[in-house]
């Protein structure tokens, strides 16, 4: 089973594959698609159509999306809104099922603490997928997700999301 992990973003969007073999884990690759432009219009079709070729080159079976954090910064949860949306939305459009993750879920199942930080959750994702080369912190919680999704699986167990591959 290969899954897409998206961790939404308004100017880079995280991304990141793995191939689920058993219990085992692969990566296949992972990147950052950034959000060009200068209206907000711009800069959500830049997201939608990077990440479309991304879900075009890698031909996933699933995909995760991480939750959208709320703070203090109400325009901004807004804004990170529409970057999530469009996370949610390519994914769709393949036909895939798309499982939503909370940060303090993805990080319990990577790191074994819900609290965990950017430099805590990629120093996990490497030693679990070992000889990933990382395009930054926004792909290694891409990443971080999709291996959430690999053990929860909409809230599936490992083996009844491979038996549905």
């Amino acid at each position: 089973m290969r899954i897409l992990g998206i961790d939404p973003g308004l100017r880079a969007l995280g991304w990141g594959v793995i191939d689920v073999d058993g219990p085992r884990l692969h990566h296949v690759d992972n990147g950052i698609c950034n959000g060009i432009g200068n209206t907000m219009a711009e800069r959500l079709l830049a997201l939608h159509t990077a990440l479309t070729e991304v879900v075009a080159r890698y031909a996933p079976d699933a995909a995760a999306v991480e939750q959208t954090f709320v703070n203090r910064d109400g325009a901004g949860t807004l804004k990170l809104g529409q970057a999530r949306g469009v996370a949610m939305l390519v994914p769709a459009q393949a036909g895939l099922s798309v499982g939503e993750y909370a940060p303090n879920k993805v990080k319990k199942t990577v790191v074994g603490v819900g609290h965990a930080d950017k430099k805590q959750v990629e120093h996990m994702v490497k030693l679990q997928l070992p000889g990933a080369k990382i395009a930054g912190a926004d792909a290694a919680d891409a990443l971080a997700i999709a291996i959430c999704h690999a053990h929860h699986g909409a809230g599936r167990s490992l083996d009844e999301v491979l038996a549905r591959a």
